[in-house]
């Protein structure tokens, strides 16, 4: 079971079918606020939507080699989460994606969660490339690649589409030899 310790009372831990219910209560403390960001809301519509997708994406996606994903525990509670899309190993790479209640925002959970995540996949994975794609709006979710040093590639136009519209992403990548950039967000 894949579980890191980020800081005092933060943990990212693999989502195992049990997490559903946490996972969608957490998501609908926020409903209208993530779903301007992410597709997945408004298909997510019952804690069972949610355990079916940890079973049938989720775990088999960990125990086929190609990374994690996780929820993100603070002072025991599921805040959010952080995961691979899965990696592909021709090209040793993934992307990454992350959400958190708006009420955690601000605090550096996600940034230390996503280091955490780097951490892993560089220095235990040995991958070469991670990219993470955030709508161009979401200013807070873009922060968090300049903050880890990431490496802004551009813009894809009208690349995701989110409820009833299409979103531009901004591409940002990092590389191996290009981690970690600042000392202090190791974990």
């Amino acid at each position: 079971m894949f579980r890191r310790t980020i800081a005092p009372g933060i943990e990212i831990k693999l989502l195992e079918p049990g997490d559903a219910e946490a996972v969608f209560a957490a998501a609908g403390r926020d409903r209208a606020y993530l779903r301007e960001w992410l597709p997945w809301v408004d298909r997510t519509q019952s804690a069972e939507d949610v355990r079916q997708f940890i079973e049938e994406v989720v775990s088999p996606q960990w125990t086929d080699n190609r990374g994690p994903q996780c929820g993100i525990w603070v002072d025991g509670s599921l805040a959010g989460s952080v995961g691979c899309h899965a990696i592909d190993w021709t090209n040793r790479a993934c992307s990454l994606g992350y959400w958190i209640e708006s009420r955690r925002q601000g605090q550096g959970i996600v940034t230390r969660s996503v280091a955490g995540m780097l951490n892993y996949l560089f220095e235990e994975m040995l991958l070469h490339r991670v990219v993470i794609q955030c709508a161009v709006g979401n200013h807070r979710s873009c922060a968090i690649p300049e903050r880890l040093g990431f490496t802004k590639e551009g813009v894809l136009r009208q690349a995701g589409h989110v409820g009833d519209r299409w979103v531009d992403l901004a591409t940002w990548s990092i590389l191996e030899d290009e981690w970690p950039p600042v000392a202090q967000l190791r974990t």
